[in-house]
């Protein structure tokens, strides 16, 4: 079963009263609060959700940009945005699906059965179907988690993680080589880290590209089923985008929600740059 839904399909469960809940996660890091596009057209009966106070906490710089949030405040969430026991979430953005994935990464772990609608918003808009302007509040749901984190390294198995699987920095290859680095303290990549960014994936309207060119793409950087695999970024919430890219195709894969926020605001961790993992 795929971890997308296209817009017709979403558009067809809605019109058969299906137990789905669609989620509007639109975030970007230079427009974190999607709210005010959220109010110009939303996918009809999506409730908003905010990335960096629902899908992530806060603390201390060496946490990272967006730590994991609590079982706790992950439920209270889920409830608020109305999702009942068997319920069926739906998730999308603006942006590529990158925020969206952070939703099902995190629903999935918590057993809740979640997908990302391929294309996002701009993909329901150019199918013709109508967007609504409100702002969705629904009665609140009953949905029980389960306990999250199973799918997350911590900062030590992260820097492990390269001596017996491949340590996928999913950034954009300059911040992987440490040319620049906009958001954090030092600029390049965790030691023994391969470069793959989560881009790569995705057509120009943000699809997934077909299996067999992902498989390729990922044969690339020594990535196979069977394969342990765990991915970073800056922050944790592209990284999710290629743990959904990587189930899709069979392969599973772990995340490291510190990323390099977390790597380089913590005292000690050693920094490679240029083209090679180093060591």
């Amino acid at each position: 079963m795929s971890n997308f839904l296209s817009a017709e399909e979403l558009g067809d469960l809605q019109e058969q009263g299906a137990p789905v809940r669609v989620i509007d996660v639109r975030w970007r890091l230079d427009r974190p609060d999607g709210r005010a596009e959220y109010r110009q057209g939303h996918v009809p009966g999506a409730v908003y959700v905010p990335l960096d106070t629902e899908l992530s906490s806060h603390g201390a710089p060496s946490d990272g940009r967006h730590p994991l949030p609590s079982t706790e405040t992950l439920q209270a969430a889920v409830r608020r945005w109305g999702v009942n026991e068997g319920d069926l979430v739906v998730a999308y953005d603006d942006f590529r699906g990158l925020a969206a994935a952070r939703a099902w990464w995190l629903l999935r772990q918590a057993g809740i059965d979640a997908r990302v609608l391929d294309g996002g918003i701009a993909g329901w808009i150019a199918t013709g179907r109508r967007v609504d302007t409100d702002d969705v509040t629904p009665e609140p749901g009953d949905a029980v988690l389960q306990e999250i984190g199973a799918d997350a390294l911590s900062i030590d198995e992260a820097a492990a993680f390269p001596a017996s699987g491949v340590l996928l920095d999913v950034r954009a290859p300059e911040r992987y080589r440490g040319e620049t680095e906009p958001l954090d303290p030092a600029a390049g990549h965790i030691p023994g880290a391969v470069n793959l960014p989560t881009m790569l994936h995705l057509d120009a309207e943000g699809r997934l590209l077909d299996p067999a060119t992902i498989r390729e793409t990922l044969a690339d950087v020594g990535v196979q089923e069977g394969t342990p695999v765990a991915a970073y970024c800056g922050s944790g919430v592209t990284a999710a985008h290629t743990a959904l890219v990587l189930d899709e195709v069979g392969i599973a894969a772990k995340v490291f929600p510190g990323s390099w926020s977390q790597w380089s605001n913590t005292p000690g961790r050693p920094v490679a740059t240029g083209d090679a993992p180093g060591s």
